[in-house]
């Protein structure tokens, strides 16, 4: 037996129980749904989780860093510092953010701002690019001006957009999964009501 003949069968297994578990999906759905909403309303304290995770994140990858260079066998001492800065910038990285999350939350919307106006001028170029070889280069040309639309916002509304840019993104994001279950949810009702 192949390992496709394995992944196949595996596919079909999982396509086979969420009919049978859409109870759980559209459960989580829910949850998904309410926690965004609340989210929306308080997206200063989404924002400072956030940015606290991250900062966890960031500790764990230091030591996690550490170990590997401890754990690791080079021969010339060139090869563990590399591991040892890596993991000194790592946990140097959660420890500001911890000490100060307000300010790194300020310093990452500003960073999810440059990311929204590179997206925005890249979307431009390659429907500039395209015009001639497909019929939506309209379409990237307006998602990129809203990309760049959406850093101007961010960027004059900075710092105070720090407090609340991280949350509300995740709290849309929320929103959009919770939408996207549910619906897959009563798509799976559907497909086994049809199929009893």
């Amino acid at each position: 037996m192949n390992s496709e003949t394995t992944s196949a069968r595996t596919t079909e297994n999982n396509a086979d129980l969420l009919p049978q578990q859409w109870g759980w999906l559209l459960a989580l759905g829910v949850l998904m749904l309410i926690s965004g909403t609340i989210g929306m309303y308080m997206s200063f304290w989404v924002t400072l989780a956030t940015v606290m995770l991250f900062g966890g994140f960031a500790i764990v990858g230091g030591a996690l860093q550490m170990v590997e260079g401890i754990a690791v066998r080079e021969e010339k001492w060139i090869g563990r510092l590399q591991h040892f800065a890596i993991a000194l910038l790592y946990l140097a990285l959660g420890v500001v953010i911890f000490l100060n999350p307000v300010g790194a939350s300020a310093g990452l919307t500003l960073a999810i701002a440059g990311l929204f106006m590179a997206i925005g001028i890249t979307r431009i170029a390659w429907g500039l690019q395209c015009r001639k070889k497909e019929g939506s280069w309209v379409a990237h040309v307006i998602f990129g001006l809203v990309n760049l639309l959406l850093a101007g916002l961010i960027i004059m509304q900075w710092p105070v957009s720090g407090l609340w840019v991280i949350g509300m993104l995740v709290s849309i994001e929320l929103i959009f999964n919770g939408w996207l279950m549910v619906v897959t949810a009563l798509a799976a009702k559907k497909a086994q009501s049809a199929k009893a």
